[in-house]
């Protein structure tokens, strides 16, 4: 279960320093730890549900998070994965709609909840946050079109390999010829974020691993050979 715990001043949190919230004057920092709480949330838990009503914003200081979208199937399809210092529902926040997917914690997390009023406070006396808001918003819908392109025009073979070149760039952890990805995803997972199924995911990565591109042990994957995953989408045809 989710529980209190005691808030990090928002001034003195090491997370904000990735957040959107770098850069605020401390005394509206101060302000918005005055109203925050702070949960710790295990494993699976869920933070918000696709359809419901938005009642502040999340902001994550440990741990991460995966966003889906659910079809008429009931079929998952993760469009995000989210960690310290991100941001989440402030897009429906804005337009004032109900969330248009999910979240569920993936790995033990610590998780700000900040209310409407404040931060709508904070984007109505802060021009430079509102700028921030408006690019990342621009940024997201760039990233979906992206995503949407992909689906489309790529080759599940290809979405593999753009997906441990992304997954790479956020969480990966250079070591001795090899980048170990620092994020506890399962097969199922990874297949969802691939827009394909798990089965097909397993046989892809054996596949990958037997061309010597990557290395598996357990759920954890390595890049062994970026640049011969690069060709896989044709990066460097």
């Amino acid at each position: 279960m989710s529980k209190k715990v005691k808030n990090i001043p928002c001034e003195l949190c090491l997370s904000r320093r990735k957040s959107m919230f770098n850069g605020i004057p401390n005394d509206a920092l101060c302000v918005l730890s005055e109203h925050k709480s702070t949960l710790a949330h295990n494993k699976g838990q869920v933070l918000f549900l696709e359809g419901t009503q938005p009642m502040g914003l999340f902001c994550i200081s440990e741990g991460k998070v995966k966003i889906f979208k659910t079809d008429d199937s009931g079929r998952e399809q993760i469009v995000r994965l989210a960690q310290e210092g991100d941001f989440l529902g402030y897009r429906a926040l804005l337009s004032g709609e109900n969330y248009n997917s999910s979240a569920t914690i993936l790995e033990n997390a610590k998780v700000c909840f900040i209310p409407k009023s404040s931060f709508t406070d904070l984007i109505s006396k802060d021009q430079n946050f509102q700028n921030k808001l408006m690019q990342a918003v621009c940024h997201d819908l760039g990233v979906m079109e992206q995503k949407m392109a992909d689906m489309a025009n790529k080759t599940v073979r290809q979405r593999l390999a753009t997906t441990l070149l992304m997954l790479k760039s956020s969480y990966g952890i250079d070591g001795d010829q090899k980048t170990e990805l620092d994020i506890a995803l399962t097969r199922e997972d990874l297949a969802k974020i691939v827009g394909t199924a798990t089965e097909t995911l397993i046989r892809l990565l054996s596949d990958f691993k037997k061309d010597g591109l990557i290395d598996l042990n357990g759920k954890k994957i390595s890049i062994l050979d970026e640049r011969g995953i690069a060709k896989e989408i044709d990066l460097f045809a």
